[in-house]
């Protein structure tokens, strides 16, 4: 049987395969999907942004995967402040029992069976190279640790003596498992101030556009039936609380 309620921030495939055609994404404009999403969603665009950026001085490619610098090493801390915020937004408003100030990864990775991100498939449009297509959860399948993670905390404590470590390379990594979780919540949802339309078509790549219109990402398809979505939101959007807690 299919989860006949939406989760607070949890996008899910439906019954049939899709993820948010046909209307089917708008339970995630509800009040009570998500506190506040599109602050998340701005911060992860200003990241965007500055990467952008980065990239007039250095070249997205397989060869520059090594480089460290100042600016990278501020903008992992940055993208890796957000991954933060965004897990305990998800544990939070699914009701974990636990102060924020206290989480750590042990508490992180409990998302990995209500999201599925290491499922996630990230993939730069502009990159010299093999390393375009990018699997930043990819270790929590085995119940790994995240390298780029444990890079940002090396030098986030010890600054001096592990900057190197600070390289592209893990950025690149940091920034696809930031739009992994934005897009595990959102979809492909930006919440603009106004009417948002939703385009199709475009690259032929098995993909669809990110939030923010420059990366690529493929959604998890491996939900096993009993774990899909299949509810008509049109007679939920009416109850008191149309969300259920995910159970962590």
């Amino acid at each position: 049987m299919s989860v006949v309620k939406p989760y607070r921030r949890i996008c899910r495939q439906f019954a049939d395969g899709t993820y948010g055609t046909r209307g089917r994404w708008e339970y995630m404009l509800h009040k009570k999907y998500a506190k506040s999403p599109e602050h998340y969603i701005r911060a992860f665009l200003l990241i965007q942004k500055d990467l952008l950026t980065l990239f007039d001085y250095i070249e997205p490619a397989d060869k520059n995967s090594k480089t460290y610098s100042y600016r990278i090493h501020e903008l992992l801390l940055r993208t890796c402040v957000e991954v933060e915020a965004n897990c305990k937004a998800i544990l939070i408003e699914n009701g974990y029992r636990k102060k924020s100030d206290n989480m750590c990864m042990n508490d992180y990775k409990k998302i990995e069976i209500s999201h599925k991100l290491s499922s996630y498939k990230i993939k730069l449009p502009i990159w010299n190279g093999k390393k375009n297509v990018r699997d930043p959860f990819s270790e929590w399948k085995s119940k790994g640790t995240l390298q780029w993670y444990d890079i940002y905390n090396q030098t986030k404590h010890d600054r001096h003596s592990k900057f190197k470590l600070a390289t592209f390379d893990n950025l690149i990594d940091a920034i696809c498992g930031l739009i992994s979780l934005i897009s595990s919540q959102f979809w492909r949802c930006d919440f603009p101030p106004t009417e948002w339309i939703l385009s199709l078509g475009g690259i032929n790549d098995g993909m669809e556009s990110a939030i923010g219109e420059y990366f690529r990402v493929k959604f998890p398809t491996d939900w096993d039936v009993s774990e899909r979505y299949e509810f008509d939101w049109n007679q939920l959007k009416n109850d008191t609380d149309p969300f259920q807690n995910s159970n962590y």
